[in-house]
């Protein structure tokens, strides 16, 4: 049986999901399981069981601070280890994203599945397109960002799914193997102007200044993860591209870009209504600051 974790997430459903369209036995598994959903609270070490499971999708249970990220990604590969799984799949984060600021808790777990003793696969991936419409700002009749020209080599999410199910399905054939997927390359720009409006682009301090000051609901450590995801998307550290996603996929990826689009529209205030704040508009930040990724 293959157990996806972080199931009540957005990366986890939609592979939980993709693995029971392939009609793969498959469960999903989190701290607040329901619809037959196992339980697994990687703060509980006594009570993470593994029994049964072959293949273990290891998303990443981010929204913490590294040492609590990477205690809790030890704590279920040991679990993994005792009680038998025989393929650990593990959704890291892209190569390129070695600059940002959740990138050690990623790179701390790929060592620990590396060393675990079980056949692995570390699927490296992307920023999420939906993220990346997320984080561009309304304001007045456009949109703002600190992102200037800068590309970003995005991923529908939901080509991340289907490339770990793809993966977790028939384990053996990717033992061993590192995947970077990440997309095309697309900018603010270009979804402000798909939406027919302007994009104003904002300073990196300025912005830094709008996370610390004026966003609700963000943690003590949010702040500079966006701040980093800013700087190295404005200074091209994140557009490079890599054939890995469409090998896996077997097909073309979904456009990035409509993705980002549909995010930033969605996020589009109503008429006399407030802008949402960004919080809520990445479902928590998103990967960036759940540390993709959930």
């Amino acid at each position: 049986m293959i157990l996806v974790t972080g199931a009540n997430g957005n990366l986890g459903s939609a592979t939980l999901g993709a693995l029971r369209a392939r009609g793969a036995a498959v469960t999903g598994a989190s701290r607040t399981p329901g619809d037959g959903k196992r339980r697994l609270d990687f703060d509980d070490r006594a009570g993470l069981g593994l029994t049964g499971v072959s293949t273990l999708v290891l998303v990443s249970a981010g929204y913490a601070e590294d040492d609590q990220v990477v205690g809790r990604h030890a704590a279920v590969l040991d679990a993994a280890v005792r009680d038998g799984v025989a393929h650990v799949v593990y959704t890291s984060l892209t190569t390129a994203g070695d600059h940002l600021g959740f990138a050690l808790a990623h790179r701390a777990t790929e060592r620990l599945v590396r060393a675990c003793g079980l056949p692995w696969t570390i699927l490296r991936n992307g920023l999420y397109a939906e993220l990346f419409g997320g984080l561009l700002a309304w304001a007045g009749d456009g949109l703002e960002s600190p992102f200037g020209d800068g590309a970003l080599a995005a991923v529908a999410r939901a080509d991340l799914a289907d490339a770990a199910a793809g993966v977790a399905a028939a384990p053996a054939g990717h033992a061993g193997r590192v995947y970077d997927l990440v997309g095309t390359p697309i900018t603010a720009g270009q979804v402000a102007e798909r939406l027919g409006v302007p994009h104003r682009v904002v300073g990196l301090g300025a912005y830094r200044r709008r996370l610390l000051e004026e966003t609700p609901g963000l943690l003590p450590f949010q702040p500079p993860m966006l701040a980093s995801i800013a700087t190295a998307v404005r200074h091209g550290f994140l557009d490079g591209t890599s054939p890995d996603l469409t090998d896996l996929l077997g097909r073309p990826a979904r456009d990035p870009l409509a993705a980002a689009v549909a995010a930033a529209s969605a996020a589009r205030p109503a008429a006399g209504r407030p802008e949402g704040d960004l919080h809520r508009r990445t479902g928590g930040a998103g990967q960036g600051t759940k540390v993709p990724g959930r």
